[in-house]
């Protein structure tokens, strides 16, 4: 209980900070994205084309997306994600199209964006200890119910995502 109520204080104070949102630059001749980017950043910005390319033939499974859909509106989505990174250009648009086709808000999904040394403005990778991205984290009234890291266990993200969503 302790450990929820802290994130949700940090997170609380921590986001104000982020006025700006994020950071954009090269480094090892990628464009990064560092910090809380909202998603348009991602989809409109030319660098970031596999946003909207990767969707491409990505049909979500659709008892997955039912239990997506159940969720809606009671879960939170913090991912983590590198603009440089295979693994996040394979996964974070495929996640976006099962967040929308099961209507999932916005709102409800909190992208952040990590360098080659998997560091975030605010030290937000230290505070939820992501190691490898992308990492999607399932929140429910500012308690993790678990995570996905990269492919995840099964190697279907999408399944092993819809298996810590309440039933």
């Amino acid at each position: 209980m302790r450990k929820t109520l802290f994130i949700i204080l940090l997170i609380t104070v921590t986001l104000p900070v982020f006025s700006q949102g994020y950071e954009s630059y090269v480094q090892f001749k990628h464009k990064i994205i560092k910090g809380l980017a909202d998603r348009s950043v991602l989809e409109k910005d030319t660098a970031f084309a596999w946003v909207i390319n990767n969707r491409a033939g990505y049909q979500p499974d659709a008892a997955i997306v039912e239990r997506f859909k159940a969720n809606k509106d009671s879960v939170q989505f913090f991912v983590f994600f590198g603009t440089w990174c295979g693994d996040t250009r394979k996964l974070l648009p495929k996640f976006l199209a099962l967040a929308d086709a099961a209507g999932i808000p916005n709102e409800s999904i909190t992208l952040v964006g990590v360098d080659h040394y998997k560091k975030s403005l605010g030290n937000l990778t230290t505070l939820f200890n992501v190691t490898h991205v992308p990492t999607f984290i399932v929140l429910k009234q500012g308690k993790e119910l678990g995570r996905v890291v990269e492919y995840g266990i099964s190697g279907q993200f999408d399944k092993d995502l819809a298996e810590l969503l309440p039933r």
